[in-house]
């Protein structure tokens, strides 16, 4: 029987790279989203190539619908082998500019998220005493992003959460790993919240990112999707991918000028 492993944010960028790899791999996918047209033309792409698939429109903030998602799963396939925390949203402006509905959107997310598919699959991998659990997380998740500030708190959190889960969960035969990018080149922007003094500063904001997005050599989500699949294999419960190594190096060298340029790059119109 194949394995199968169930990936959030499955519809574009990250998740739909992670997906390809993971279907030519023999994994049945199990494949999460809000963009349910996206994702289910996706979903049917990879259904013609052969691969068993299982597509579901799920907020991830929504307990119960994760809960519904993680049901059919195990209905359908059996188990749940592998589950990659993807779906997430990447914030920028000063943090007296975001509202709290701001806030609860992020951190609902990219926190909140992972801890609902987590509490979901978790009696599952422990009743089976096997499994692994992805966490994609950021260089945001260990190094301070000012400006950024809604975003890093987010991710420092999931590092938190996967630092204490591989403690505990690795004698029940559970791997939780997590995965350390820098910005990858991908459509994340297109739920991506910007904040700013004005329409011009948050205009720029957008901008800014665009331009490092167009810069030669930056990662792809392929790149992030290989990283997953060798923690999988290799029971890993660390990977920083890429660029990633450089700013931890560069923040534990030189903390105090690696803030200044990051305050330098995010700080807009102030």
């Amino acid at each position: 029987m194949n394995p199968t492993v169930l990936i959030t944010g499955a519809s574009q960028g990250i998740g739909k790279a992670a997906a390809i790899l993971f279907a030519q791999k023999g994994y049945n996918l199990v494949l999460a989203a809000r963009n349910y047209d996206r994702l289910l033309a996706f979903a049917q792409q990879l259904e013609e190539q052969g691969h068993s698939t299982l597509a579901m429109s799920t907020d991830v903030r929504d307990s119960e619908q994760v809960k519904g998602l993680v049901e059919r799963a195990i209905a359908q396939y059996g188990s749940i082998d592998v589950l990659v925390n993807n779906a997430g949203i990447y914030t920028s402006g000063p943090t007296e500019d975001y509202s709290l509905e701001d806030w609860h959107q992020i951190v609902d997310t990219n926190l909140w998220g992972y801890i609902h598919t987590i509490h979901a699959v978790l009696p599952h991998l422990i009743a089976q005493k096997s499994g692994t659990i992805i966490n994609v997380v950021s260089i945001g998740g260990k190094v301070p992003l000012p400006y950024l500030v809604p975003y890093s708190t987010s991710k420092f959190a999931v590092t938190g959460l996967t630092k204490a889960l591989t403690s505990e969960l690795s004698p029940k035969g559970i791997t939780v790993c997590g995965i350390y990018p820098s910005i990858i080149k991908s459509d994340f922007l297109e739920r991506a919240i910007f904040c700013g003094k004005d329409a011009a500063d948050v205009n720029d904001r957008r901008q800014q990112v665009e331009q490092v997005l167009a810069v030669p050599g930056i990662e792809k989500p392929e790149d992030v999707a290989k990283a997953i699949w060798e923690a999988v294999k290799h029971q890993r419960t660390e990977v920083l991918v890429g660029s990633a190594t450089v700013s931890l190096v560069a923040h534990r060298l030189v903390p105090d000028l690696m803030q200044w340029v990051i305050r330098r790059t995010f700080k807009g119109r102030e």
